[in-house]
């Protein structure tokens, strides 16, 4: 697997030096950044639609997960 790095050190993936521990990533273009797609789709990768991306800014990653407080 490539390596993922990650500056959002509140996410429950991200590990220490800002590398991602995700067992898979889940990147959305902007317009569909209301989505849920936990409960719309299901595990990443199952019924996943297309679309395009014009540049790299117009992309965000869904498998953010906030980092439970200890």
């Amino acid at each position: 697997m490539p390596e993922v790095r990650c500056s959002v050190s509140n996410c429950e993936y991200w590990a220490n030096g800002g590398g991602c521990n995700a067992n898979s990533i889940l990147v959305e273009i902007d317009a569909h950044a209301g989505k849920n797609f936990d409960s719309e789709v299901g595990e990443i990768g199952e019924g996943v639609h297309k679309d395009y991306a014009p540049n790299c800014s117009a992309t965000m990653c869904h498998t953010f997960k906030k980092k439970q407080q200890s």
